[in-house]
């Protein structure tokens, strides 16, 4: 076994993604790694050795049709089993089987981080020229807020997700479709029955796809002794080292509830007095940068409609306090009938971006929970939840 030295940033899914294991065999190697919810900068694992899939060779198999069956290159099978050829492919013979192709750059290996995030954008912009980007600010630990931006339409839809730290998924599911809506129309090809030149041609997609990044971070990694913020967030999460659960941002407050949407009732409903992982509004509305942020871009860009992400429960709220237009509850019926969610008329609930934004524009407005289960939504669930986050954002910009 190899000796491996934990860095920053490390988790037990990333370090399995990245050699070709799964989280249980690193633990099956350090039983005391599950044990915790974090792994320790400077700690030492043992990495087991990297297994190799295989395949038996069927009748009527050819190198073409197992190269295509696991997602690999012909000639990369080929080459890791010599002798081996189009003319000679034995029934009966075991196969040692490549690594699968990376064919997209939206990728999950281990948990979606502000750092994957940061090279994703790099990667999109560099391959996809129609794509651009910038930012909108700065989070409280100093961390470059980015959106992208692609279309020329003068219709505009803006996007963001992970307000909340733990619903990290939302990032990588809204940038799992932008890559696809861009490979569509570069190919001159349909998306899922959407023609994407359309989309281009009459509508302007901003997308937000991390507000809250030191909160997923926190959520992510947790947080160590030598951090300044360990005593407070130590302390605001009631002396737990999980996070978990953790919506907030660093300083303890919940960015679903720090709009100037009826805030002062809001505050009153939820009865926090104090920072911690989720719920407490802060002093007043819009008083950590980065909702301050969002919502001088969303000003900047007066979208004609909105999207935040969130998850999870496979539910479409579309209305606030009656401000919503007469149009926002047939909207929400299709992007249900879309992706197989519910569309649902919410009450009781103040302060969040989507009731913002219906209030400040009296436009629609949607908060849309993607998925079922607990927060963090699980590794596996990603591609058909980013499947129907990308059925929701293609119905809005097909109306």
């Amino acid at each position: 076994m190899q000796q491996y030295t934990v860095c920053k940033g490390d988790t037990l899914e990333r370090i399995a993604a990245s050699r070709g294991l799964s989280r249980v065999h690193i633990i099956n190697a350090n039983p005391w790694a599950g044990e915790q919810p974090y792994l320790i900068p400077g700690q030492i694992i043992f990495l087991p050795s990297s297994p190799r899939r295989r395949y038996v060779v069927q009748p009527g198999d050819s190198p073409e049709k197992v190269a295509a069956a696991f997602q690999v290159r012909e000639s990369s099978l080929l080459e890791m089993n010599p002798g081996l050829s189009r003319s000679y492919f034995p029934e009966g013979r075991v196969l040692v089987l490549p690594h699968a192709e990376r064919n997209r750059i939206i990728q999950l290996e281990g948990e979606y981080g502000y750092h994957h995030l940061s090279h994703d954008i790099m990667r999109l912009t560099e391959f996809h020229p129609l794509i651009t980007s910038g930012t909108i600010g700065e989070s409280v630990l100093g961390k470059p807020i980015p959106y992208l931006k692609i279309g020329e339409g003068a219709r505009s839809i803006h996007v963001n997700a992970s307000i909340h730290a733990n619903e990290w998924i939302t990032t990588p599911c809204i940038l799992r479709f932008v890559e696809e809506y861009v490979n569509a129309l570069e190919g001159g090809r349909r998306w899922n029955g959407y023609d994407p030149r359309h989309w281009f041609a009459q509508c302007t997609l901003w997308v937000v796809p991390m507000v809250n990044p030191d909160g997923v971070e926190l959520v992510q990694e947790g947080v160590q002794p030598n951090n300044p913020y360990y005593g407070q967030l130590t302390a605001w999460n009631g002396g737990r080292i999980d996070y978990r659960h953790w919506k907030a941002n660093i300083n303890g407050v919940d960015l679903g509830d720090q709009f100037p949407a009826h805030w002062e009732e809001e505050v009153q409903r939820r009865g926090k007095k104090g920072p911690g992982p989720r719920d407490y509004a802060g002093t007043a509305p819009l008083s950590e940068p980065e909702a301050a942020a969002l919502a001088d871009f969303t000003l900047q860009t007066s979208p004609d409609a909105a999207v935040s992400l969130h998850s999870q429960g496979q539910e479409i709220y579309w209305n606030y306090r009656n401000y919503e237009p007469k149009e926002s509850r047939d909207w929400s019926r299709r992007l249900a009938q879309a992706s197989g969610y519910r569309a649902v008329k919410l009450e009781g609930s103040d302060a969040g971006y989507k009731d913002w934004f219906i209030q400040e524009f009296r436009r629609p407005g949607f908060t849309v929970e993607i998925g079922l289960g607990k927060n963090p939504l699980p590794l596996e669930d990603f591609d058909h939840v980013s499947l129907e986050t990308g059925l929701i954002v293609a119905e809005l910009l097909s109306i």
